[in-house]
């Protein structure tokens, strides 16, 4: 045989040892790991976009450096989403890949839409949209407070615009 040969066979080989598939588990209507008061139900919101949580672990040589975990993967989606609760209408798949005596990873995959609880999703309102900070001589911040909109003027009058660094808002 010729080196030409010889490395298209180990090609060849090297292709084939290379395993790797997706398993789809499940298919689920809403799914949490979280305490779910359902009696306020109507008040959640349907997200708009599908989102996607996974638990992978790695394989050296042989060895598992751990087992996914479904839970973890629903965990992490779910938290993904400022008041999310839960996940509609998805699907779980078991994912892996191996090179043998090599490296690979196995994992759970969850994805689907998050269902959000207006309650728990940030609704604080700033205090004013204008801040002033007053800063030492190296640049650090010592003090921070808001202020309405005159004073916020005022204060730019009184230290020159060009030290005016963010008004928000």
């Amino acid at each position: 045989m010729t080196r030409k040969e010889i490395s298209l066979l180990l090609v060849g080989v090297m292709a084939v040892s290379i395993v790797g598939c997706a398993t789809r588990l499940v298919d689920f209507t809403i799914i949490s790991t979280k305490n779910i008061d359902l009696s306020r139900g109507a008040d959640f919101k349907r997200g708009t976009t599908r989102i996607q949580g996974e638990d992978k672990v790695s394989i050296i040589i042989f060895i598992p450096t751990g087992t996914p975990n479904i839970k973890q993967a629903i965990d992490k989606a779910i938290q993904s989403v400022p008041g999310a609760v839960a996940l509609l209408d998805g699907v779980v798949t078991s994912k892996g890949w191996y090179i043998p005596y090599i490296y690979g990873e196995s994992s759970f995959v969850v994805e689907g839409t998050p269902l959000i609880d207006p309650k728990l999703t940030c609704t604080a309102q700033l205090p004013s949209n204008y801040i002033v900070s007053k800063l030492d001589k190296k640049g650090k911040v010592i003090e921070t407070k808001y202020v309405t909109k005159d004073e916020f003027e005022l204060t730019k009058k009184r230290i020159g615009t060009r030290k005016v660094v963010e008004k928000l808002g």
